[in-house]
């Protein structure tokens, strides 16, 4: 029996106790093994980072996307376009009749490289004359741009020699004349090979993703964690009209970050837009809506804000490495480009670049518009159908 002066007092609790500490080990593993998410996160995470980075992050551009205008169409000019090919840093997609062909297949971003040999190709060589093809480069990648420029030079300096040693050898190690090919390189775009006009007009796309995806990524998920999203399911409101509704205020908000950035690219770093601005500021809309679509279904599937946080790193990881915004995609493997495919921001860095620094038009970028429009229907479906009012 206790006494009077203990009665009143609490037992005294030990500096350590292993059956509290085991009791709060065992709570969390139950609280981990219930949270899935939680649970995939060691094993996820370390399959993404180390496959994104493992072949998406290559500097070394091979395969080059080349045309070829072959104006003297001889054995001489298809073994120089030999030596364009065995380089393996030129792949020749086909060949076209005129200069203009060649102009809009870089417009389209179909090919970065033309190749240029002229009518006299043939006869200069067999006189003994310098003659002088012609490389198109699309410099809009500086990095692919530098590529093929000194991979241009290198194979004229392969096929001088080539040719040296055969005409050697007809004269018996004697020749009065020398061929030799000199390849001159056009850079169309940017000339100077600027990284900064590669990379800034990229940066728009990509700050306007990540701030309409954070914009909307939690919006459902803060009605979750502050229990109002109760008062809601209550009402007669509709999943659409609930989804929409939401959207609609940060649309405002993201378009404002949209016009920011872009005012920051032409008066701040002086990249002015070279196609028509009133287009840009139309596909700009869409891809707003499309990140605040991505955005809204990360919030139906997300329960915490956490959640929510986790799944928004696995859409911007993928969206940086993959997207051509900093490592050119020619550059990786085909099954990892493929994954590019499946990113809006592709589409749109695409379509930045084409109307800020080659000045195209939509005749050149209605494939990549049309993308853009489809992924945000679907997105935003798959948002409107994912939300269930109730509190599962």
């Amino acid at each position: 029996m206790r006494s009077r002066e203990t009665a009143g007092k609490a037992p005294r609790r030990g500096l350590f106790s292993w059956k509290r500490f085991t009791a709060i080990v065992k709570k969390e593993f139950i609280q981990v093994r219930r949270d899935r998410i939680s649970m995939m996160m060691p094993i996820m995470m370390p399959i993404v980072m180390m496959f994104l980075f493992g072949y998406a992050v290559n500097t070394e551009v091979d395969q080059v996307p080349t045309a070829v205008l072959d104006l003297n169409r001889t054995a001489e000019s298809r073994a120089f376009i030999e030596h364009f090919s065995a380089s393996g840093y030129f792949r020749i997609d086909g060949y076209v009749g005129n200069e203009q062909e060649i102009q809009d297949a870089v417009n389209a971003d179909v090919i970065k490289v033309g190749l240029i040999i002229p009518a006299d190709f043939d006869r200069k060589i067999q006189r003994g004359e310098v003659v002088a093809p012609q490389l198109i480069v699309d410099g809009t990648d500086p990095t692919t741009a530098r590529t093929a420029f000194n991979s241009g030079m290198l194979v004229s300096e392969m096929a001088t020699r080539e040719l040296l040693n055969e005409r050697l050898s007809r004269m018996g190690g004697l020749a009065l004349k020398s061929p030799s090919v000199r390849v001159t390189a056009k850079i169309w775009f940017n000339p100077e090979m600027q990284s900064v006009r590669f990379t800034i007009p990229a940066l728009i796309g990509l700050i306007l993703q990540n701030i309409t995806l954070m914009l909307t990524a939690f919006a459902l998920v803060r009605e979750k964690e502050r229990s109002t999203i109760e008062q809601l399911i209550v009402t007669p409101i509709r999943s659409f009209e609930l989804i929409m509704g939401k959207l609609i205020p940060y649309v405002a908000i993201g378009y404002l970050g949209f016009l920011f950035a872009l005012s920051i690219c032409m008066f701040w770093f002086g990249i002015p837009v070279a196609g028509s601005l009133p287009l840009l500021l139309s596909i700009g809309f869409l891809f707003v809506l499309c990140s605040l679509a991505m955005g809204m279904l990360i919030s139906t599937f997300a329960r915490t804000q956490l959640q929510a946080m986790m799944a928004m790193v696995f859409v911007l990881l993928p969206s940086i490495l993959l997207s051509g915004f900093i490592f050119p995609r020619e550059a990786m493997p085909p099954f990892i480009a493929a994954i590019g495919y499946a990113i809006p921001l592709t589409y749109f860095l695409e379509i930045l670049r084409g109307i800020v620094l080659k000045g195209v038009g939509m005749q050149f970028l209605w494939k990549n518009t049309l993308m853009l429009g489809g992924f945000t229907l679907v997105i935003l479906s798959l948002a409107i159908l994912r939300f269930r009012k109730s509190l599962d």
